[in-house]
């Protein structure tokens, strides 16, 4: 096989992997929101457990790119997509360890009724999630397009996350015994904000990617 050939098979391995960490930690949030709106201890271990699998990959990934640099010595846009894809599994890694600590969470508040609907937070979950699957498929297309509508979307997460905190301050004021349960509940919603923050970085770096340029999608 040729040296361009055996290059392009080894891109393709590692967008793979990518698309794959992407996967488990869309799962993750998924699980981790569940877990907390039914209360579900049981599910909140799992996701714990489970984030051995993410953790993995994102070594393997950091591998492979070790690899493809130091025999394949890419230039130009290919060596944008090898560093490209180690920030990403990078940040992913991250989204994936938000997941985890809403697990944490929702053990922490144990079967303590919730003192409230989680509306708004559910609200920021999906968002998250639409915006990790978008980036995703921007990274798998290099659509700097879809990456720039990822960035959008970080101002409704940040605008929830405020009203948010805003709430249980009030709450907090007025059920004092509820305390530990409110403490736990703007973590989650922190978590998810910083999990957006993170999702932004993605879209970032498929800038950096397609333009050759650094571009500060957070302001």
């Amino acid at each position: 096989m040729a040296i361009r050939e055996r290059f392009d098979e080894d891109l393709k391995d590692l967008q793979k992997k990518l698309l794959e960490i992407g996967n488990l930690s869309v799962e993750a949030l998924d699980k981790s929101l569940v877990a907390l709106e039914t209360q579900n201890v049981e599910l909140a271990l799992e996701i714990i457990e489970d984030d051995t699998k993410v953790n993995l990959l994102e070594e393997e990934i950091n591998d492979t790119v070790i690899l493809l640099i130091a025999k394949q010595q890419p230039v130009a846009i290919d060596l944008r997509r090898v560093i490209v894809a180690i920030k990403i599994a990078n940040d992913i890694e991250r989204i994936a360890d938000f997941a985890v600590n809403i697990a944490k969470s929702t053990i922490r508040i144990g079967q303590d009724p919730l003192i409230k609907p989680i509306e708004h937070i559910k609200r920021m979950h999906e968002i998250n999630k639409v915006m990790l699957k978008l980036s995703l498929e921007a990274y798998n297309e290099e659509d700097i397009a879809k990456a720039k509508n990822v960035a959008e979307m970080d101002d409704e997460v940040d605008e929830l996350y405020g009203i948010i905190i805003k709430d249980l301050l009030l709450l907090n004021q007025q059920n004092p015994d509820k305390i530990p349960q409110i403490t736990q509940l703007s973590f989650v919603s922190r978590y998810l904000e910083r999990a957006a923050d993170h999702t932004t970085n993605i879209a970032e770096n498929i800038f950096y990617l397609v333009k050759g340029k650094r571009y500060d999608l957070n302001t």
